[in-house]
């Protein structure tokens, strides 16, 4: 493709991570959105250090700005509160990989997202209220239909517009299924929980059938809360409920998370969904990345982490002949591993008390950052040292 112009279908993390990332191959882009606007509430992110070497490097380190840094990641036990396992993050993983592990608001990602795509696209490169109904190659181009009637012809089209991705649909992609848990999602202040609020660290436990995550956000002052629950059939719809319902889910639990469901007062709630990693991420003048290729639950905290690689790894092939599939061949055996890691986790995060869970105890007792280099060690390049 010379000097392509390309359709972006999705202005989440992925989508707009990509418009700056081709603006600086000389690519440019149009993303489309389907919603009205930007989220301008919601819960947290984290992103590992593979993820913000990424953002550094495309010159999307002041999207950080006010990100935590967390000292550690904790592992700890439902009953007691003990400690499983400890991974230093902080200062350790920045001299390790060059890069921080941060967490924050996912908004505030998106907006900063969004302002550098601006920047590097042109006022107008975003769209909104642009609802992708469909995709097909014309001649030499690609034309996006909409749900409106109209039409837009591109060069080619990336989607980046999530799990249920129409551009993703093209590419005979499976159908989603529902984990057997749903996820209850809250915020609140720091203050009022004082026992996780200093040091600032990401504590996850792990008990029978359900597992609960905190991790500060906006600047320290608030904590974000993740806790799930196995259910037979998911929500209908994301719903807002009180703590009460957790309480009873989470009977038995030591008093620090079920303390933290009554600080929250309130959560939405809704389910977990993947689907197997699509057989093909590109066909012709097409292309998917993110969820919309290889959807993944959260347990390895990588969904916004793997999206933000593929867009530098898309972007950067995007001008080269057989672009599109020389981005699936570098990428795809690493996402494969890393959606097969977060799966695991809807198993080993909620093992019964026995001789099993006692195993993996044992074993995460002894994970050390060695044990997590392939992962968190750039995905695509020598880590560099990032400018503090």
């Amino acid at each position: 493709m010379a000097s392509p112009r390309i359709a972006v279908i999705g202005a989440g993390i992925g989508g707009l991570t990509t418009a700056v990332a081709l603006a600086r191959e000389g690519v440019r882009c149009t993303v489309f959105e389907r919603e009205a606007a930007l989220p301008v509430a919601g819960g947290g992110i984290q992103l590992s250090p593979n993820a913000t070497a990424v953002l550094h490097r495309l010159g999307l380190a002041a999207a950080l700005t006010g990100a935590v840094r967390p000292v550690a990641r904790e592992l700890r036990r439902w009953r007691d509160n003990e400690v499983i396992g400890r991974l230093e993050l902080g200062r350790a993983a920045e001299i390790r990989y060059g890069a921080p592990y941060c967490t924050m608001r996912r908004a505030a990602l998106c907006r900063a997202l969004f302002d550098a795509a601006r920047r590097a696209q042109g006022d107008d490169a975003i769209r909104f209220r642009r609802r992708c109904a469909g995709v097909e190659h014309r001649g030499d181009g690609v034309v996006v239909r909409f749900d409106d009637g109209s039409e837009q012809r591109a060069d080619a089209v990336i989607g980046a517009d999530g799990i249920n991705s129409v551009v993703g649909a093209r590419l005979r992609a499976g159908p989603v299924r529902y984990s057997g848990h749903s996820v209850y999602r809250a915020v609140c202040p720091a203050d009022r929980v004082p026992w996780l609020s200093v040091p600032q660290r990401v504590v996850v436990w792990l008990g029978p059938g359900r597992h609960c995550v905190t991790y500060p956000i906006d600047g320290g002052r608030t904590l974000n809360l993740v806790a799930t629950v196995p259910e037979p059939m998911p929500p209908r719809a994301i719903r807002e409920v009180s703590g009460s319902e957790l309480l009873a889910a989470y009977a038995g639990w030591h008093p620090a998370v079920r303390g933290l469901f009554a600080v929250a007062g309130r959560f939405d709630h809704h389910g977990l969904f993947d689907r197997p990693v699509l057989p093909a991420w590109q066909r012709g003048r097409v292309a998917v990345l993110g969820d919309a290729a290889h959807p993944m639950l959260p347990f390895a905290a990588q969904g916004a982490a793997q999206a933000i690689e593929d867009a530098e790894a898309l972007a950067r092939c995007v001008p080269e002949p057989d672009g599109f599939a020389r981005y699936e061949a570098a990428r795809r055996a690493r996402v494969e591993r890393i959606a097969a890691l977060a799966r695991d986790g809807l198993r080993d995060h909620h093992l019964a008390d026995g001789a099993e869970q006692r195993l993996r105890d044992d074993r995460l007792a002894r994970v050390g950052p060695a044990d997590l280099d392939w992962l968190y060690q750039d995905g695509h390049r020598p880590a560099a040292r990032v400018a503090r």
